[in-house]
């Protein structure tokens, strides 16, 4: 199972408003008739059930949404980029370096992470009763791009824990239809596995988490990399090969491994069954493994099942009902600090900056920091002087100029608008 990835993603660009403009003889109300560019693509992703692992993107790594288109004459408005969705499994969660964007853990949910570039706006925006034929455009805006780092996290009701060999596979294939790869060595299982139980007419999924040994939760074996999935069960199922010399030892270290990953996975409810009652040995000192796992067991109930001849499964998977049955939903409890049906949030707008910026960068360029500016100068003719005069005059009425005189500019020097530079004068 693949279950950590990362993906460089790039929304679409918006198309370029149009220039355009109705010369015909008997239109009484021609003029400017430039249409606006279309929206760039947005790039969503999306739980889907249908998807179980991440492999489909090992692979494939970028992934890039259309362009918008730009616009045209007539107003016609330029067609938008079609939206791309990527799937993921249910119980995926997208990182950017270390901040948590989303936790995908609702089949259908969906995280818009870009957001597509907006269409320029055409020549039709601009006109005015003393610029009836307007000669500017703003160009679109670019997509939004990043890498995203998802990570699955197996969504599961109950997950059984143990050492390697414990007899967590077998026990697995016992009770569901899964066909995890069982054999008699250490490591069999490198990857979870999940099964649908159905017993006495309750369902749920279980999964079988690989193997924990001594530093697991510092990565040690396959540590962090099948830790994180235990995160996301409700109840666990510690299992425990009772033919070892020491099965206590084995049952208080795996604990410790768990407290020591995460304090709250210690406090899970937690069903302790000793494996492997099939073997003599352990079927002779079943009550004196019974009363030792009384005393240090964080559960009372202490049950032995075989995973070969089923002895005990069906009793535990009555405890588990019961456990499931009391235990929280993972996500029905509302976040530390959410605020109560009566409490208003309180609404703050985020202010609007309502002058452009500039400043001087070392070698003595005026740079002006002002979005709509910048669209907008890309699209001007620099050759053409009556569209040179109409910015300079849009700049006039943003307070660009007026900015950039209080910045001490002078005749001579180098502005900056987005890509475009011109000397002051």
């Amino acid at each position: 199972m693949i279950d950590e990835v990362v993906i460089n993603i790039k929304s679409g660009n918006g198309g370029n408003g149009a220039i355009s403009g109705r010369r015909e003889k008997y239109v009484p109300r021609g003029g400017p008739d430039g249409g606006d560019g279309g929206r760039g693509g947005n790039i969503f992703l999306q739980a889907d059930l249908n998807v179980n692992t991440l492999l489909a993107y090992r692979y494939r790594r970028n992934f890039v949404a259309p362009d918008g288109r730009r616009g045209d004459g007539r107003l016609k408005h330029g067609k938008d980029g079609k939206d791309l969705i990527l799937p993921v499994p249910v119980g995926t969660q997208v990182w950017t370096d270390s901040r948590l964007l989303v936790d995908l853990d609702e089949p259908g949910e969906r995280f818009l992470a870009a957001k597509g570039g907006g269409g320029g706006a055409g020549n039709a925006h601009y006109a005015t009763p003393t610029n009836r034929f307007p000669l500017l455009a703003q160009a679109g805006e670019m997509g939004e791009e990043l890498s995203l780092r998802l990570e699955l996290k197996l969504l599961a009701d109950v997950g059984i824990i143990g050492a390697p060999n414990a007899g967590k596979s077998s026990l697995l294939s016992v009770v569901s239809a899964a066909r995890p790869k069982i054999a008699n060595y250490p490591f069999t299982t490198l990857e979870p596995s999940l099964g649908m139980i159905d017993h006495r007419g309750e369902t749920f999924v279980m999964v079988d988490i690989p193997g924990l040994i001594e530093g697991a939760h510092e990565g040690v074996g396959l540590g962090h990399e099948f830790l994180r999935h235990v995160e996301r069960t409700r109840v666990l199922i510690h299992l425990v090969d009772g033919s070892l010399d020491d099965p206590i030892a084995q049952y208080l270290q795996i604990n410790a491994e768990l407290s020591q990953y995460a304090q709250d996975l210690s406090l899970k409810p937690q069903i302790l069954a000793v494996n492997k009652l099939d073997l003599t040995d352990v079927s002779v000192l079943r009550d004196d493994l019974h009363d030792a796992f009384r005393e240090v067991a964080v559960s009372d109930d202490v049950h032995f099942i075989s995973a070969v001849t089923h002895e005990g499964v069906a009793d535990l998977l009555d405890a588990t009902l019961r456990a499931l049955e009391d235990a929280p939903d993972l996500f029905s409890a509302p976040p530390t600090g959410a605020r109560g049906d009566d409490d208003l949030p309180v609404l703050r707008p985020t202010p609007r900056r309502r002058r452009p910026a500039v400043y001087v960068e070392e070698d003595g360029v005026f740079v002006v920091d002002w979005p709509s500016a910048e669209r907008m100068a890309v699209m001007v003719d620099p050759d053409d002087w009556t569209a040179n005069v109409q910015f300079y005059n849009r700049l006039i009425r943003a307070g660009v100029v007026r900015a950039l005189e209080e910045a001490g500019v002078a005749p001579g020097d180098t502005v900056r608008i987005g890509q475009v530079e011109w000397q002051w004068d």
